[in-house]
């Protein structure tokens, strides 16, 4: 079921947000050319809800973002860590509709 999360203006360029739907905190990252990312904002590695202040970037030709705490990347699309590839991320699709932000949740 697609939602409607938040205006497109809400987010800033390769600043990540956090929504919360239903007790879960999802990182959003606008990243012009590319679209909206949503992953969760729960670093299973550091046990914090810090990815949305994670630095955007490009490893090993994948969009990620860089955990605040220890570093590593998380690829955007999918959400595998790319130094731990056994340690994933819960990922939602994002589609931008007439400056709006919808998630399939």
């Amino acid at each position: 079921m697609s939602t409607c999360i938040c205006s497109l203006d809400a987010l800033a360029p390769y600043e990540g947000r956090v929504v919360l739907k239903d007790d879960i905190q999802i990182a959003l990252f606008y990243v012009p050319q590319h679209g909206v990312f949503a992953l969760q904002n729960w670093d299973p590695i550091g046990h914090a809800n810090v990815l949305a202040r994670g630095i955007i970037g490009d490893q090993k030709g994948q969009l990620c973002v860089a955990s605040p705490l220890y570093k590593q990347h998380f690829a955007l699309l999918s959400g595998q860590c790319l130094e731990q590839p056994d340690t994933q991320l819960d990922t939602w699709r994002a589609e931008i509709k007439d400056g709006q932000v919808w998630l399939d949740l």
